[in-house]
């Protein structure tokens, strides 16, 4: 079987052919520059532009006839070694393939408009390349060292640019006339090799064969229930006869019933084991099929490197340096969308790593490095996820000038700035508008880059990660699925209800004891490692109406973007799956926390969230303090057990004293810094006594205790004031405004505080 183009144009078939061509010839052009003796590339390069000049000519595309045509004198005289291909000879067989480029991204009727406009730049490409021919090429040597940036075809969409935190499009990068054989501009078209396609007709043509199984599965089961009514039916007449006294003939009948019996339990026994083995064929055939469509998605890393070492070449010669980049697992196999993706997240790593990262041929002799700087792209697969590494041998990031950038750019305090980690400090590289560049040039220093690969890779489902060695070099780690059709992740269930986290945004699954949940400042947290991990419902994030059930332990999904880590708390951990994503309906616009869609096993939809969206929406909670608690339950059951106090204090060592003093005699305590976290706690909560300061910030404790007793459904919560206020008209005011006890914290010692906390609510235990 033989790939099937009869539905492409012959255009088309030339595009998509010019298209590998140039790709060989870019590839072999960069191997010939460092080994101009190579014949095994001088003929592939002789052979390909050949190639390209037969498909030009079959169009009728003159232009790249014309150019094609030198090219190929160009290689024949060096494969006979009447000349030597030198670096500027290089170069302008470098813009030849661009101006091809540009011309075979040309819609069809396109192409004489454009010829007749710019027969120039055709004209003087091909005699630069006969002068080649001729050994008369006359170059600029300070050009041909470091290429202007604006050198290249006519097509300002195709020039070449490097901007190493600019976002722009990658060197060589034509635009392409999306025009599929059907006419519509937005198809794309899917290559598959003809073995691949036969066997996913055979696997098609397998489970089609099997689905039919399904109607001999239907009439057996018709029969069964027929023999089950005949059953019943004579069951009931034997009854009804036993009834009016018939016992003679009764046991000849019980036995007939009993051969139906049998005989019924026999064939369904049958059918229950028949269906077993079509349930396993048919999830085999399943998995088949699928695999095999997935493969035929899937392309070599190579495919989506292409142009990354023409690139460095340029960029490192435009800077004056000397780079050298290795690609390792040029045949990983990656999903074609997800490679079209990375594209942009490796271009700008690779030009931040020639413009940041590698030093200058003369500084790295002086550090007693090779001239040469070496950059390593490495693409595997792992843990069911792409992983790509970026690695250079350059200097590694400057932690000192690092903080001088952060505390020049008031991003935080030179006292916090001293005490950040490493890693802590390498996040700020991260942050939209940094950069730490003093001066803007064409390559770098406006702060965009790191911020745009973070953002890309967050939209991809993935991470990008940093491994700094000060002196040595720097490495960039980027993980994301091998797939966006298909997603590993993780069920949960929130308010009865599945939903799915993507796999790759999960921190950590935990699993917290009710009574290792604490309480602080109106917030509650589980620890983590040594650290506070803030805890938020996850019923309360999506905005659904469901109180959690009283459990022994509690299900923690541990999540976070770039600035902050947060535990959502489940029902339950339904499993790891592995889900096959629907989008969407772009209708619906973005729906807040969700992100795509899919089904379970028995065809309930599925929701798969959106992690960047949770935390953001988390913060938003806590910032307007609405976060309900996520003990409710566990709360309830203590309550019966000890009894609820709410410390609120603006003072850290008061806040403490006071707890420390409750909980020792028995006593639940939480805390919150100042009057509005204080009702923001007491609203949420279920407390049976709060104790308040007086000179609070935000809220004064005196509006605080006026506010609980305005409330419907608080006011007949016991309120104390402990102050330093101990004058007479002080007490007044307080319990004017309500307060159920005043106690002056100048006089006050430990048991004249929990006295006054028995008088008002009892002791500890209920």
């Amino acid at each position: 079987m033989s790939d099937n183009y009869s539905d492409m144009s012959m255009f088309d078939l030339f595009r998509m052919e010019t298209e590998g061509q140039l790709a060989s010839l870019g590839q072999g052009l960069l191997v010939l520059e460092k080994d101009f003796t190579n014949d095994e590339e001088l003929e592939a390069l002789m052979r390909a532009s050949h190639s390209l000049k037969g498909a030009a000519r079959m169009v009728g595309v003159e232009p790249v006839v014309q150019i094609a045509h030198v090219m190929e004198d160009v290689f024949v005289a060096a494969q006979h070694q009447k000349i030597t291909l030198s670096s500027p000879a290089i170069d302008v067989l470098l813009r030849a393939t661009d101006l091809i480029e540009t011309i075979a991204g040309l819609a069809e009727e396109s192409i004489a408009g454009w010829f007749s406009q710019n027969k120039a730049q055709v004209d003087a490409a091909v005699d630069k390349l006969a002068q080649i021919v001729a050994a008369e090429l006359v170059v600029d040597e300070s050009a041909s060292s470091a290429p202007s940036l604006t050198e290249g075809p006519a097509d300002p969409a195709k020039t070449p640019v490097f901007a190493g935190e600019e976002g722009i499009a990658p060197l060589a990068e034509a635009p392409r006339a999306q025009t599929s054989p059907g006419g519509r501009s937005d198809d794309r078209m899917l290559r598959i090799n003809a073995q691949r396609m036969s066997r996913i007709l055979g696997v098609s043509g397998e489970m089609l064969v099997e689905s039919r199984r399904l109607s001999t599965f239907s009439d057996s089961l018709m029969f069964l229930k027929r023999r089950q009514n005949e059953l019943m039916e004579d069951l009931e007449g034997l009854l009804y006869r036993q009834g009016q006294g018939a016992p003679a003939a009764m046991d000849v009948e019980l036995r007939g019933l009993q051969k139906k019996l049998n005989a019924c339990r026999q064939l369904l026994g049958h059918q229950l084991a028949s269906l077993d083995e079509y349930g396993r064929r048919n999830s085999n055939l399943s998995n088949t099929l699928y695999h095999e469509v997935t493969g035929s998605r899937m392309q070599p890393f190579a495919e989506g490197s292409a142009g990354l070492e023409r690139m460095i070449r340029d960029l490192s010669r435009h800077l004056a340096k000397e780079v050298a980049l290795e690609i390792r697992g040029k045949e990983t196999l990656v999903d074609r969308d997800v490679l079209e993706k990375i594209k942009a997240p490796l271009n700008h790593l690779l030009r931040n790593a020639v413009d940041h990262g590698v030093e200058l041929p003369q500084e790295r002799l002086a550090a007693g490095k090779p001239a040469q700087a070496k950059i390593i792209v490495a693409a595997s697969h792992g843990a069911g996820l792409l992983r790509i590494s970026i690695r250079d041998d350059g200097g590694g990031i400057d932690l000192d000038r690092l903080r001088e950038k952060i505390a020049d750019k008031g991003l935080s305090t030179p006292t916090v700035i001293a005490l950040l980690s490493d890693d802590e400090l390498i996040e700020f590289l991260f942050l939209p508008d940094f950069s730490t560049r003093d001066e803007v040039t064409e390559t770098s220093g406006r702060g965009v880059g790191l911020d745009v690969v973070h953002d890309m890779m967050r939209a991809l489902g993935g991470t990008v990660s940093v491994e700094n060695q000060p002196g040595l070099g720097v490495k960039f780690i980027l993980q994301l699925p091998l797939s966006l059709s298909v997603l590993n992740a993780l069920l949960v269930e929130i308010a009865d209800e599945p939903y799915a986290f993507p796999l790759s945004r999960v921190d950590r699954l935990l699993s917290v004891p009710g009574d290792h949940i604490k309480v602080m400042d109106g917030r509650q947290y589980c620890e983590l490692d040594g650290e506070l991990i803030g805890l938020a419902s996850g019923s309360q994030v999506l905005g659904l109406a469901h109180e959690p059930v009283a459990r022994d332990e509690i299900s923690v999904v541990v999540v976070s973007d770039r600035l902050a880590q947060y535990g959502l708390v489940v029902e339950r951990f339904v499993g790891q799956r592995q889900i096959s994503v629907q989008p969407l309906d772009p209708r619906l616009g973005k729906l807040q926390d969700i992100s795509a869609t899919s089904l379970m096993e028995d065809g309930a939809p599925l929701l798969i969230l959106d992690v960047d969206d949770m935390v953001r929406s988390i913060d938003h909670i806590v910032k307007g303090g609405r976060l309900s608690s996520v003990l409710h339950a566990q709360q309830t059951q203590q309550g019966q057990r000890a009894k609820r106090v709410l410390i609120v204090d603006d003072s850290l060592t008061v806040r403490e004293v006071e707890r420390d003093l409750l909980e020792s005699h028995g006593y639940s305590v939480e805390t919150a810094v100042d009057g509005v976290d204080g009702w923001n706690a007491v609203r949420s909560g279920d407390y049976q006594l709060v104790i308040s300061d007086v000179d609070m910030p935000r809220m004064n404790g005196i509006d605080l205790v006026r506010a609980i007793k305005q409330d419907l459904q608080l006011r007949s919560t016991p309120v104390m004031i402990v102050s330093y206020k101990d004058r007479l008209e002080d007490r007044q005011q307080g319990l004017e405004a309500g307060a159920d006890y005043y106690l002056a914290k100048g006089s006050f010692h430990d048991d004249a505080l929990i006295e006054a906390v028995v008088d008002l609510i009892g002791e500890a235990r209920i």
